[in-house]
């Protein structure tokens, strides 16, 4: 069913959502070439080649909130700002180089009063490089509280809202605050940003169709994404009524990244089965063909910035609070977790486990405590009680039944927690477990792994251990958490498995000390290797390489509302007119014209599959010139192909690839000679292949026989597809025979059968009987159409032409390809052949029969 939100909703009308104010006054553009700056911050003209220099080199990041801290100064009454030093964004700062100047873009986390928004957007501007979005604070709600929290958070997290209990079903109202709030923001990206020059970084779900905005302003905008939080499988992500909008914002980025391998292996999915976009793997990099332009993935998690953490373990009161765990633990020995208050973190089961290992293992009673630190919610509702109080339930019930005076043994500490007191406890476990049922990149493990290996003042603090001392330390991670691949040394569970989890802390504990050095030197390796600076530099090199083919080609925008999107493609290449054509096609006196059938002349999605009288009428008229040698070049069987056309009597027709050839309708058929065995080796793989994926199918040609799985499920379709393929191509590694994949088909035919060979023989056939053509045209649409586009403009480069004739190879739909000019659709391609039908000579007998009304093509 379509969704509703394909209609344009860039701009609403609706009065149902507050007003946006403008801004006061504009943040100044600046200027990085001698001239005017001109007013108009969003000139639609995409192919503008208008080049600039800077003098530095910027980055725009872009963020739902910006890294600042912002109080009200109690004696001026002015709002005072400081950065964020623990801001992911503030920190990835360091990846790139001194002289980049980095402008951040973003909300904050306090509501300005507009009276106050001119001055603090200066501030912010002048003095900490911060573009601020001023949404009103209801937008604000139904946007971040409402469709972030509500609608998105959950569904990655593989939440359906089933009920208004759990996240509520889909209120279009809050789809609507989300995409004007995404407006917004690309408003300010465009205050600040020189589209020619400056790369963007948007960062996180809360800004999915912002690469729209931007890519609808600027064409050729360098536009990088990555999505902090996990990405659904498409059972999952197929239920949001707006998966199509969301989809296509991403796709208009130049690069999307994703922290794992299974993230980005979903939303390719989602592609696939949504908006039958596949990709394929180039040179290591993964890339999607998307209206002519490659859009890139990246797969790379995230890291913590070393600097940061290792000096918050020599400051004294981290030193101070590590003597004071010390001294508290007696011996003890200690399990840390540290997660915000959600239902996706899995404390309560992080729990259940706890007490299992207690109960399964007496020894282990009054020798071992579990420190839970829960972080502040970022979401308040009835799942984040629900959860607080399952926690300290489970807690009580822990330190009832296994606790004695002086000792519990679970901590729960639901406070705010300084960085100095979170990492003297990282310093101090044995053990930490991340118990999460669905996170994205958690960090708690790397900064776990930091800390364990100290410091000389660590060391120092401790008393016990020599500097020299090798460290150690041991994880516990769910396997549904973004970092637990890049861990390869810690032990990964199933958070919902209690027995499991609670053996793998008692295996952790009980590991001897060397096995515990060995896991953390390895895992110290790459947290170090992979830092923060690490990840940021690395996203920003393929930000580079995804654009730098910007500017070798046309690019203008197509679509209406959120799917939007802009069509790249050579600089040559260019629709083809019935007035560009006609003027060549009148004054040559000998023409050779090749056209595909299906997705050409008939609809692919047609369900007719034999052409209308009027095609037949256009065919005839076009094939009775004298002066035309006109072929169908199609990959059907003879027999229907001769059946369908019958009625043109001049027609030439080359069915499956050319392997039949037939001049006119009185002529014989011409076949190729050529070994056929190997369809008896082929003929049982395809249907074993056939029995095992529904829905699809194997048609029998004379020489080539087809594996169809069109009506199969997408992604089984194409995971069959391809291990038939690697299947027949092995087995016929020594046949003569090819396999080539197309269109929702694997197909096996003769080798050095293709439709170039048919454009080439009847090419030369015209030479030899000096009828040399001085007009060539090819229409196709398919894979097997760019070999007739290839062997044309080979053949005509050859010495054998006299004179080299006016070609017109072009393809059906706007995509990459040989050919230098393009159709829409089939339409297009029967409006032109009508307009030279009429112009061909002699006349036909009633040319009211074959001068075609569209309207009645189908």
């Amino acid at each position: 069913m379509a969704s509703r939100s394909g209609a344009s909703i860039l701009d609403f009308t609706s009065g149902e959502l507050p007003d946006i104010p403008e801004t006061p006054r504009a943040l100044p553009r600046l200027m990085t070439v001698p001239g005017i700056i001109s007013d108009d911050n969003s000139s639609n003209d995409g192919d503008s080649d208008n080049s600039s220099s800077v003098s530095r080199e910027r980055k725009i990041i872009v963020a739902n909130m910006l890294p600042l801290h912002a109080r009200r100064d109690s004696e001026t009454a002015k709002w005072c700002f400081d950065l964020d030093e623990d801001s992911l964004l503030l920190q990835l700062k360091d990846g790139f180089s001194p002289d980049t100047e980095v402008i951040y873009v973003g909300s904050l986390k306090v509501d300005i009063e507009a009276s106050e928004q001119d001055e603090v957007a200066e501030t912010l501007l002048d003095d900490f490089k911060c573009v601020p979005t001023f949404l009103p604070l209801d937008l604000q709600n139904k946007f971040y509280h409402g469709f972030c929290k509500q609608q998105l958070w959950p569904l990655f997290h593989y939440l359906l809202p089933m009920s208004p209990d759990h996240g509520g079903l889909f209120d279009r109202q809050l789809w609507q605050a989300y995409v004007r709030a995404n407006k917004i923001f690309a408003d300010k990206v465009m205050e600040v940003v020189n589209p020619e020059d400056n790369f963007i970084w948007i960062h996180d779900y809360h800004l999915m169709v912002l690469p729209t905005f931007l890519r609808k302003r600027c064409h050729r905008i360098k536009v990088g994404f990555f999505l902090h939080s996990p990405f659904p499988s498409s059972e999952i992500y197929r239920t949001l009524p707006v998966r199509d909008d969301i989809l296509r914002g991403l796709l208009n980025s130049d690069l999307i990244g994703f922290h794992t391998f299974d993230y980005a292996r979903h939303f390719l999915s989602c592609c696939s089965r949504m908006l039958a976009i596949d990709y394929e793997s180039k040179r290591g990099y993964i890339g999607l063909e998307y209206s002519g332009r490659t859009v890139y993935i990246k797969i790379l998690p995230v890291g913590i910035h070393m600097g940061r953490l290792e000096s918050v373990l020599n400051l004294s009161s981290t030193l101070e609070k590590v003597k004071e765990i010390q001294d508290q633990l007696q011996g003890k020995k200690l399990i840390l977790g540290v997660d915000d208050m959600d239902i996706f973190k899995g404390i309560s089961l992080k729990l259940l486990a706890f007490e299992q290992l207690l109960m399964q293992h007496p020894r282990l009673q009054g020798n071992l405590v579990l420190v839970q630190i829960v972080n502040p919610a970022r979401s308040s509702g009835k799942d984040v009680e629900e959860a607080k109080r399952e926690t300290y339930s489970t807690a009580s019930r822990i330190n009832e039944v296994y606790g004695c005076p002086g000792y519990e043994p679970v901590i729960v500490i639901d406070r705010p927690v300084d960085c100095p007191e979170k990492t003297a406890y990282y310093a101090m476990a044995e053990c930490c477990i991340v118990n999460a049922v669905r996170d994205g990149m958690n960090l708690v493990p790397y900064k776990y792994i930091v800390c364990r290996q100290g410091s000389p003042s660590m060391d120092e603090a401790l008393g016990d251990r020599k500097m020299e001392s090798p460290r150690s330390s041991m994880l516990v991670v769910s396997e549904f958490i973004g970092c637990s691949p890049s861990l390869s040394g810690a032990i990964r569970v199933n958070p919902w498995d209690i027995e499991s989890v609670a053996e793998a802390l008692n295996t952790a504990i009980s590991l001897p000390e060397y096995e515990k050095q060995l896991r953390h030197e390895k895992h110290y390796r790459y947290v170090s290797s992979h830092d923060i600076a690490y990840w940021a530099r690395s996203f920003l090199q393929d930000l580079e390489m995804a654009c730098e083919e910007h500017y070798s080609k046309r690019c203008w925008g197509i679509g209406f509302g959120l799917g939007f999107r802009v069509v790249a493609l050579s600089p040559s290449f260019r629709k083809l007119s019935i007035d560009h054509i006609l003027s060549s096609y009148t004054k040559s006196n000998r023409r050779a014209i090749f056209l595909d059938y299906d997705g050409t002349l008939v609809p692919q999605s047609s369900i007719v599959e034999a052409p209308s009288v009027d095609v037949i009428a256009l065919l005839d008229a076009l094939s009775s010139d004298p002066k035309n040698t006109v072929f169908i070049v199609s990959g059907r069987g003879r027999t229907s192909l001769g059946e369908s056309l019958s009625a043109c009597d001049d027609l030439g027709i080359a069915a499956e690839h050319g392997y039949f050839v037939r001049w006119s309708k009185s002529s014989d058929w011409e076949f190729l000679t050529a070994d056929l065995d190997w369809k008896d080796i082929v003929e049982p793989i395809m249907k074993l292949y056939m029995e095992a994926t529904d829905g699809s199918s194997i048609e029998m040609k004379e020489s080539a026989l087809v594996w169809h799985h069109d009506k199969a499920g997408p992604d089984f379709g194409t995971c069959q597809a391809k291990e038939l393929l690697d299947h027949l191509e092995n087995v016929l590694a020594n046949e003569p025979a090819v396999v080539k994949r197309g269109q929702h088909i694997i197909e096996v035919k003769p080798q050095g059968v293709t439709k170039g060979l048919v454009t080439e023989k009847v090419l030369t056939m015209m030479v030899n009987k000096g009828e040399s053509p001085d007009f060539v045209m090819c229409i196709g649409d398919d894979r097997s159409d760019e070999d007739m586009f290839e062997s044309i403009l080979s053949f005509v480069s050859g010495p054998s032409l006299p004179s080299v004739p006016d070609i017109y190879a072009c393809t059906v739909g706007q995509k990459p390809s040989k050919a230098k000019y393009y159709l829409d659709d089939t339409v297009d391609v029967l409006k032109l052949l009508d307009g030279l039908a009429t112009s061909s000579t002699p006349k036909p007998r009633n040319t009211a029969e074959f001068v075609v009304s569209v309207d009645n093509i189908f």
